[in-house]
């Protein structure tokens, strides 16, 4: 039997239904290999085990046999490919329990693997995006918010713009077709804030001629 983990959500990836006159325009996921290269360093992670192999193996081959010296070094390759599979089923997860919004309206970000936080931005509140395209068309949109807004990078994370922790960027992090999408927001949210904003007040209250 499935079972679907966010199956109170009215509508995947949003904490309630959409007022009227809200529209959906796409939703999405990072890609969840992309997001382990890049948030968890895990090139960086491999590099390094293999290096220290290299340096055990190299360290020891003048003093002892090849396969002596290989069997030295054999434990750090050991550790480099159990703490790569585990960055991998992290990434994995958080691809998997994340999901992108954006609608005519806002953008909405679903995300956190163990506590799951959801993330409204309206268009009136982000000040600008940028967009880091990478290769294979998966790239990155970060978000400025205006005024004093803030957000935790360490709440937010991985989902934010990398190193950018004194005002913190949430970011769509590593999504596919991202120029696609970078262009679809951009239009969503200059034809919301060009749009005109009726408000009601109360009428003024009537006086008394003398």
């Amino acid at each position: 039997m499935s079972h679907d983990d966010f199956a109170f959500e009215p509508v995947a990836g949003l904490p309630e239904t959409p007022p009227e006159g809200e529209r959906i325009l796409w939703q999405g996921r990072p890609d969840w290999w992309a997001l382990t290269k890049e948030s968890l360093n895990l090139k960086w992670v491999v590099a390094y085990f293999v290096a220290l192999a290299l340096w055990r193996f190299v360290t020891l081959i003048d003093q002892a046999a090849a396969g002596t010296a290989f069997a030295a070094a054999f434990p750090f390759l050991v550790m480099g490919a159990i703490t790569a599979a585990l960055l991998m089923i992290i990434g994995f997860m958080q691809a998997r329990s994340t999901i992108y919004t954006i609608t005519n309206r806002r953008v909405a970000m679903r995300i956190g693997a163990a506590l799951t936080v959801t993330l409204n931005l309206p268009f009136t509140q982000v000040a600008s995006a940028s967009l880091d395209l990478r290769k294979g068309g998966t790239g990155t949109i970060a978000l400025d918010l205006k005024g004093k807004t803030r957000l935790s990078y360490l709440v937010c994370w991985p989902h934010v713009r990398p190193w950018v922790m004194r005002r913190t960027q949430p970011a769509l992090r590593c999504i596919p077709e991202a120029d696609n999408i970078a262009r679809l927001l951009s239009e969503a949210a200059e034809a919301r804030i060009s749009t005109p904003q009726v408000t009601r007040t109360a009428p003024a209250p009537a006086v008394a001629a003398e």
